[in-house]
């Protein structure tokens, strides 16, 4: 059988590859919660499924209200939004 035939013809997985689990800015603007946001909250409220995984914030939707969230990591256009609503972002070291 030639090298072809037996080399897989698919994609390969990137070991190196970091997942998180998202969270877009609409799905935070619709909970009834002032003050801060953090990553149990999130958990609570059911929009995190996976505990173990970090939390990335996406900038899908707008924010009315001012809320300080907490999270591993922001999309530069989240970020911009919480900051123009009058919010606060914190970066949470780790994972």
């Amino acid at each position: 059988m030639s090298l072809i035939r037996r080399v897989p013809k698919h994609g390969f997985t990137n070991v190196f590859r970091k997942e998180y689990s998202i969270v877009n800015l609409k799905s935070l603007g619709a909970m009834i919660v002032s003050g801060t946001i953090t990553p149990q909250a999130l958990v609570d409220v059911g929009l995190v499924k996976r505990k173990s995984l970090p939390i990335k914030i996406l900038g899908n939707g707008e924010l009315t209200k001012a809320i300080v969230v907490q999270a591993h990591k922001f999309s530069k256009s989240a970020e911009a939004k919480i900051v123009a609503a009058g919010g606060r972002v914190e970066v949470i070291p780790g994972v």
